[in-house]
Parts: structure tokens; C-alpha cells; sequence
């Protein structure tokens, strides 16, 4: 598996055993819902052997189970494939548009403070905001846990979904994702759809709480919108559409590049550029 610094910094918070190999290594991939409990036990055994505890298990898993909506969604992705102009289409870019206007001048003086903190303007926030969840109306109805851990299972993309995973255990240990958590199919989190690793990586507390709570806090969702995008090289002042400095940050959002087109677009056009 290839473990970012960031990876790294997670695994270490959680008092996870860098010498060990991580739970996928140990436990069988498959591709459909057999095994499914099996590996459950198996990734509990190993997971607690690198240091999560019996109780962050007991509770993250206690609703698990495989998730069938997950890999409808994993396997039949084709959105991204769309062009431009049906992808806008497909995913409400003019409505998008003409209610993020709206959105920025309701919510001023929250996008101002963010810019200042991280240099992002209001524009690509919204319009990431707008298309991912409706500025936060459906966040997906999947079980959290029950999403990861299924992608975890699945042969595709263990390794990757693995790391997801213990992100995920760490933000129930840490109390910032409840086990009973409701999201997108992949284990997307929140109003703007991060997944744990990225929650881990990159969540603030935007509204002061103490909290970083994605689903509940526009303030936290948008603030920590604005970190994933600085963390990713976001350079204050400079242009985001393609072609100019900031457009390798909305790329690091996706990687289909007619989001990542309709992101740009969406957002300078709420900025009225």
C-alpha cells in the first residue's frame, strides 16, 4: 500500500504499529457478500493488533453489514464520462449558479473569514458545495461504515479503501463520525462529500465548537473545503480556471477532468468574473 505523509501522521494518532502490515493483507478480499462477515472479524483482529481498541471496534462495526448500493455505485460510475455541457446538465450546474449567488451573499461574512484564513474565495467553495450535496439538501442515505468497509472488502480497490477505513476508525474514536453516520455510496461524509481520510487530513473546525462536524456545520464543511484546496496548492490571488495556478488544487478535488471543468466554471461564474 502506498502510505502518504499524511497516512502516516493518521496511523500514528491512532497508535497504529507502522511494522505491522495493514488489516488487507491479512484478510481475503472478495466480490460479493459471502465473505463479507468473515472479513469483518478478521480486519477487527488485525485492526486491534495495530492499536485501535476493543471499543472503537465494537462500535464502529456494530451495524455493518455489505453494503449492495455501494458496489451498484462502484461499478457504474459513468457520469464522467458525459461532456461538458450534458455533465452540467446531469449535475444542475446552472441551478447551481443562480442559487450559489444567492448563497454567497447570505453567507458573507462566513466565506470572507474563510478567504482570509485560506486564501480560497467564495466561488469554487459554493460551487464544489452546489453540486456535490445541493449546499448540503441530500448527503446521501448509505451507511457509512457499512460503504467503507464494503470497499475495503471488495477486490478493487482494497488497499485504498483499507487506509479509508481506518480513517474512518479514527474519527469514531475521536468522536467527529458517529457509527450510525448516513452518507454518499462511497463513504463520502458531509456537505461536501469528504471522504475519512480527507476528514482526517483535512477537517477543521470552522464555527469554534470544538467540533469538526461535516454533516451539522456549513462553517466546518466549507472551512475544511478551503483546507483540502489550500493543502493542495491552492496560491491566494491566483486564477482557478484552466490553465492558471489554482486549477491543479479544483483538480485535486476529482479526478474526472469534466468536473473538474464544470467546478471551474460554476465557481467563477458565482464570483462574477
Amino acid at each position: 500500500m502506498r502510505i502518504t505523509k499524511w497516512g502516516l501522521a493518521a496511523l500514528a494518532a491512532c497508535g497504529l504499529s507502522m511494522m505491522a502490515p495493514l488489516a488487507a493483507n491479512a484478510a481475503a478480499c472478495g466480490n460479493g457478500p459471502a465473505g463479507f462477515d468473515n472479513w469483518v472479524q478478521e480486519f477487527k483482529r488485525e485492526a486491534q493488533g495495530h492499536g485501535v481498541s476493543a471499543s472503537v471496534l465494537d462500535r464502529a462495526f456494530a451495524n455493518v453489514h455489505y453494503n449492495q448500493p455501494t458496489i451498484r455505485a462502484d461499478r457504474g460510475q459513468k457520469g464522467f464520462k458525459l461532456s461538458f455541457d450534458e455533465f452540467m446538465k446531469k449535475r444542475g450546474g446552472q441551478a447551481t449558479i443562480a442559487r450559489g449567488k444567492g448563497v454567497k451573499q447570505a453567507n458573507a461574512a462566513l466565506f470572507a473569514r474563510i478567504q482570509q484564513r485560506y486564501g480560497v474565495p467564495a466561488g469554487p467553495l459554493i460551487a464544489i458545495w452546489g453540486m456535490e450535496t445541493g449546499f448540503g439538501s441530500f448527503m446521501g442515505d448509505q451507511h457509512t461504515m457499512s460503504a467503507v468497509s464494503t470497499l475495503a472488502y471488495d477486490c478493487r480497490r482494497t488497499e485504498y479503501f483499507t487506509d479509508q477505513l481506518y480513517a474512518a476508525l479514527q474519527l469514531v474514536g475521536e468522536g467527529n463520525l458517529s457509527p450510525s453516520a448516513r452518507g454518499a455510496a462511497h463513504g463520502e461524509i458531509g456537505q461536501t462529500q469528504f471522504l475519512p481520510r480527507n476528514v482526517v487530513n483535512f477537517g477543521v473546525d470552522g464555527d469554534g465548537d470544538g467540533k469538526i462536524d461535516l454533516i451539522g456545520s456549513r462553517a466546518d464543511a466549507l472551512a475544511s473545503t478551503a483546507n483540502f484546496l489550500k493543502g493542495h496548492g491552492w496560491r491566494p490571488g491566483e486564477g482557478y480556471q484552466p490553465g492558471e495556478p489554482n486549477f491543479a488544487a479544483i483538480a485535486g478535488w476529482n479526478a474526472a477532468e469534466v468536473y473538474q471543468q464544470a467546478l471551474a466554471y460554476v465557481g467563477k461564474k458565482i464570483d462574477g468574473e
